[in-house]
């Protein structure tokens, strides 16, 4: 069974919502339908993620405010703990990028997509960015991109 680690910061909560609408995509029954594959979707908060848990992951959802034009200090955080740990192990597995910003929010991708390369993950989907009050687009798009990344999965298609 594939495996999903989602790990996430949320200052006021807009970031959790777009969390739960991509965690909601990822879990669809239509996935399982259509593949015969369940795909296992484990959440963390960005300071409770450890080495362990992105080892033990086949892919990943990451989730950020931008603050201050720059990712979360949370999941710089995370980015701290595991990455040497992670480096030669990680190498090639599938992540997406969930960016909600009060700004433009391109500011906090940049600061992400580097770190992410760096381990070798592949970007599988563009990068949702969630600009001001979150709309229903935003959280449709938050959807898609779960389901997305968990059909890839299951599919083997990344």
């Amino acid at each position: 069974m594939p495996s999903i680690l989602v790990v996430y910061h949320s200052g006021s909560g807009g970031t959790t919502r777009l969390v739960e609408e991509a965690v909601k995509g990822a879990r669809s029954p239509e996935i399982a339908e259509a593949t015969g594959v369940t795909v296992d979707v484990r959440v963390l908060l960005a300071f409770d993620a450890v080495v362990d848990d992105v080892m033990n992951a086949d892919g990943y959802l990451l989730a950020t405010p931008e603050n201050f034009g720059y990712m979360s200090g949370a999941l710089k955080d995370f980015f701290d703990r595991i990455y040497y740990p992670c480096l030669e192990h990680t190498r090639g597995r599938p992540y997406g990028l969930l960016v909600k910003a009060s700004g433009v929010g391109t500011a906090a991708v940049d600061a992400v997509v580097p770190l992410a390369s760096g381990l070798d993950w592949r970007p599988v989907v563009e990068p949702l960015l969630a600009a001001g009050d979150l709309t229903d687009d935003h959280l449709m798009g938050a959807r898609e991109l779960g389901s997305t990344l968990a059909g890839g999965m299951a599919t083997a298609l990344w």
